[in-house]
């Protein structure tokens, strides 16, 4: 049995026109806003009303796992980490809450597969201990996959019954960009070599071996590679199938989500495949620097807010762009009009010549 989500509706296209037409009754010249003023017409059909309503309720919630790929020296930091960094998200002193507070943003942290273990309260939809090394075991059995992708759906309707207007994905988990880059590479045919990054921070020594197990786990998801729930299973992690789960259920809620980066869309990338049209429903809220995220957005047709050379996650990178969307919707709904100005138009200038 596979998981549903609901169809997916395309935002608002007569929203989106009548937006558009708003946009060049402002007192500016029309385009002079650039990109804003088609970030404000995304909000405006997502959100099926124009002018649309600045976010109210932004709500970024952090997928936390450990894979047991880091234990093959892929990655800079230990495992431990993952936790550790959990805590630190609790206490307030990580780059996502510090980036959440000036964005006007709410932060949740969900152990989905820490290795150690964590507060209760953040545990109710941990699906297991780790997620297997993928370059050499499965990364979940079938329950799990199933589990992980029914709490991703899950937390989406919490949130989003709870009043979250905008949803922004965040991740935690030391190793966790080696499923990610494999995931990417599988689904867009990409040689592991073009694909691979430095994650972390890691060596020459270390690149090499993340390589190394990315060409294996790619070589074992390779019979599988057109079955999202059996490509999950095998190549990629309790927190990539709770990810997707999230994102594939949040367009079908038509709740609109800023992405992160390379973990949160190679997740994306499942969920498109899972909810075909959900990617209508999210923009990119960054371009990291890891090489694998960049094909991921490609094959997305996603164009990023930012393009800082981040590579932190967390939902940092989106944390980041989320000024930008907030302006896109306060530029759309608080400007004035020409004819409310009382500001000639070139056409009206025109007229009286």
């Amino acid at each position: 049995m596979q998981v549903g989500f609901g169809p997916v509706v395309a935002p608002d296209a007569a929203v989106r026109a009548a937006a558009e037409a708003r946009q060049a009754e402002l007192t500016k010249p029309l385009g002079a806003l650039g990109r804003l003023e088609r970030l404000g017409n995304w909000v405006a059909a997502c959100q099926g009303v124009c002018p649309p309503k600045q976010f109210e309720r932004a709500r970024v919630v952090v997928f936390a796992g450990d894979h047991g790929v880091a234990r093959h020296g892929v990655s800079a930091y230990p495992s431990e980490v993952t936790a550790q960094m959990v805590a630190n998200f609790l206490h307030g002193g990580a780059a996502v809450n510090a980036l959440a507070r000036l964005a006007d943003a709410t932060v949740r942290v969900v152990d989905v597969a820490v290795e150690g273990d964590t507060s209760a309260e953040i545990s109710n939809f941990k699906v297991r201990r780790s997620s297997g090394s993928i370059d050499r075991e499965d990364a979940l059995t079938d329950d799990e996959t199933r589990t992980a992708l029914s709490a991703g759906s899950a937390l989406a309707d919490e949130e989003i019954d709870s009043g979250a207007d905008l949803l922004i994905v965040g991740d935690m988990g030391i190793g966790n960009t080696t499923p990610a880059t494999v995931l990417i590479a599988a689904i867009t045919d990409t040689e592991p070599v073009i694909a691979v990054g430095r994650g972390t921070g890691i060596d020459d020594a270390g690149w090499m071996r993340k390589t190394a197990a990315v060409r294996d786990a790619m070589w074992r998801a390779r019979p599988v590679v057109k079955d999202s729930h059996a490509l999950l299973r095998v190549a990629g992690g309790a927190d990539f199938a709770a990810m997707a789960g999230f994102l594939a259920r949040a367009a079908a809620r038509r709740t609109p989500v800023i992405l992160d980066g390379v973990v949160v869309s190679a997740a994306a990338l499942i969920a498109e495949q899972l909810a075909p049209g959900a990617s209508a429903w999210w923009v990119a809220g960054h371009r990291s620097s890891e090489p694998s995220h960049t094909i991921a957005l490609d094959r997305l047709h996603l164009e990023p807010l930012l393009d800082m050379n981040m590579r932190l996650g967390e939902g940092s990178g989106a944390l980041t762009a989320l000024p930008v969307l907030r302006a896109a919707v306060a530029t759309l709904t608080d400007m004035a009009t020409f004819a409310e100005a009382g500001v000639s138009t070139a056409d009206s200038t025109e007229d009286s010549a």
